[in-house]
């Protein structure tokens, strides 16, 4: 029978009667990203989501790999299925995993039967399976503590499946299932991880970036970009809103006290942002803040920020430090391009006292000099929208 690759459900398998939604989300995402891979059967049975190559042209391995971004699923397998009869399962364990009994020193093996109608119960079969290969393997001895190969055996509806140790998933929950978001995306680190974050929570994103050229470049933007094409295996295909941003900052440097620039900017960013949010359905804002890591994310400059919108501002990083950002950035692969060194919006016109704990009150007198409307209707009616796919 053909390899297969399995998506074993995480926190999905508690979701009680909504459970199958939860099921069916994850199988649209699964064959979205299958597509430029050939034709898969993707089904759910028994808390396993099945993979199936439906031709031998497909690229399974190519599979695999986009099934390691899936949210929704906390372990991922690729397996070969077989006749579910004792003798036809050695065979697969001895076809299918020959480089990894040929390379170790000591094994087990681990069954599971979720089929009862099988004769042998898990612990029956796994001392046939493993007597066998300890015939088979003279250089192989059984330990069933550290081996250094653990062989997995699961017998389940249809057929048995063979496979070695599970690859960690990306977990969360299906993106689409907890509703829309946009997601403020700049060029830096924290922006892209926030944003992996909320989509690993079952959020499904657009994303908003803060363009001000001549002040930034065209490479600075097209980084931007870049950052969102990686997201994508992990969130799928992503708008991205591009938003011209240098008329509202130099009101803002012409009009306001330089103390509070930073903080009227960021007010901007999210009066611009919820306008996206209501133009598209989305229900919050998402933003890569941290808690004291620039002066404009102390708790005071946070509340004046969010106190513009009535939409919920999911600030996912703001208690990890910068070593912990770094180390998801790392992980989803943003990082070597967040690093490159193009200056976004966030650093035109930086003042050199930023104001740390500034009050709505201050920040309302000094908004009284500017067309906050008009500033807010040009900028969104000149985003450029670009849509960025796998």
């Amino acid at each position: 029978m053909n390899d297969m690759i399995l998506l074993k459900l995480g926190e999905l398998v508690l979701k009680g009667l909504n459970r199958h939604t939860f099921e069916e989300a994850l199988m649209r995402n699964a064959k979205r990203r299958l597509r430029p891979f050939g034709p898969f059967q993707v089904t759910t049975r028994q808390s396993i989501t099945y993979v199936e190559p439906l031709s031998d042209d497909c690229d399974v391995p190519g599979a695999f790999e986009a099934m390691k971004k899936i949210f929704g699923a906390a372990d991922v397998c690729w397996c070969r299925a077989c006749e579910k009869d004792k003798e036809a399962m050695l065979s697969a364990i001895r076809d299918f995993l020959s480089d990894e009994l040929a390379g170790a020193r000591t094994f087990k093996v681990e069954c599971k039967r979720s089929d009862k109608t099988f004769p042998l119960n898990s612990i029956q079969l796994a001392q046939y399976l493993g007597g066998e290969l300890d015939d088979l393997y003279p250089h192989l001895t059984a330990d069933m503590h550290h081996p250094d190969l653990t062989v997995y055996v699961e017998v389940r509806e249809k057929a048995a499946f063979v496979h070695g140790t599970p690859v960690p998933g990306a977990g969360g929950l299906p993106v689409g299932m907890a509703g829309r978001a946009v997601s403020l995306l700049s060029g830096g680190i924290d922006s892209p991880v926030a944003s992996w974050m909320m989509a690993k929570r079952g959020l499904s994103l657009e994303m908003v970036h803060f363009f001000s050229y001549p002040y930034t470049s065209e490479e600075a933007k097209q980084k931007v970009l870049h950052l969102a094409k990686l997201l994508t295996p992990w969130t799928g295909r992503l708008v991205v809103h591009v938003v011209p941003f240098t008329a509202i900052q130099e009101e803002l440097r012409r009009s306001c006290p330089e103390e509070l620039f930073t903080i009227l900017m960021r007010r901007f960013m999210m009066r611009i942002s919820a306008e996206v949010a209501h133009r598209c359905g989305a229900g919050c804002l998402v933003t890569g803040e941290s808690l004291g890591q620039v002066a404009s994310q102390t708790m005071e400059a946070m509340r004046c920020t969010g106190a513009v919108t009535d939409l919920p501002i999911f600030r996912p990083a703001v208690g990890l430090d910068k070593e912990e950002i770094v180390r998801i950035s790392r992980r989803i692969g943003t990082f070597e391009t967040s690093i490159l060194p193009y200056e976004d919006c966030c650093t035109v016109f930086t003042p050199r006292h930023p104001r740390l704990k500034p009050t709505l009150a201050e920040c309302r007198r000094a908004e009284e000099k500017l067309d906050v409307e008009g500033l807010v209707k040009a900028a969104v009616d000149g985003i450029e929208r670009v849509l960025i796919e796998l």
